[in-house]
């Protein structure tokens, strides 16, 4: 009996140490995601990125993942081939780019606001 009794206090000593480890870990998980999430902020400053560009919007086709294309059975016909990506239609002295589809980028946004046309920045 004094075997049992001294393994019951061995098995609740590791439990208590397991879940004091696990709030430790909590702790430091925390605080790398609140890196993570200053430098995402910092970098969706920086580069005038969308909730869109990101692909976070929930209606948007941009937000899913691609479907991969089917194989057609039988006599091995070649899958239709894919759109080329757009080509950069506006673009600003510090080299940001714009296709001219979806929202403005913040970039451009902004210097519309201080008296700049769009045209100004058309390629």
């Amino acid at each position: 009996m004094d075997g049992i009794s001294l393994m019951a206090k061995t098995y609740a000593k590791i439990q208590e140490q397991i879940q004091a480890l696990t709030r430790e870990a909590e702790k430091l998980r925390r605080a790398e995601i609140d890196g993570v999430i200053a430098r995402i902020k910092e970098a969706v400053t920086a580069y005038g990125l969308s909730a869109a560009d990101l692909g976070l919007t929930g209606g948007s086709a941009a937000g899913k993942k691609a479907a991969a294309p089917k194989k057609k059975k039988g006599r091995g016909k070649a899958a239709a081939p894919r759109k080329a990506a757009a080509v950069a239609k506006f673009r600003d002295e510090a080299g940001h780019i714009w296709g001219g589809r979806g929202p403005r980028p913040a970039w451009l946004r902004e210097a519309l606001a201080n008296g700049k046309k769009l045209e100004d920045f058309k390629v």
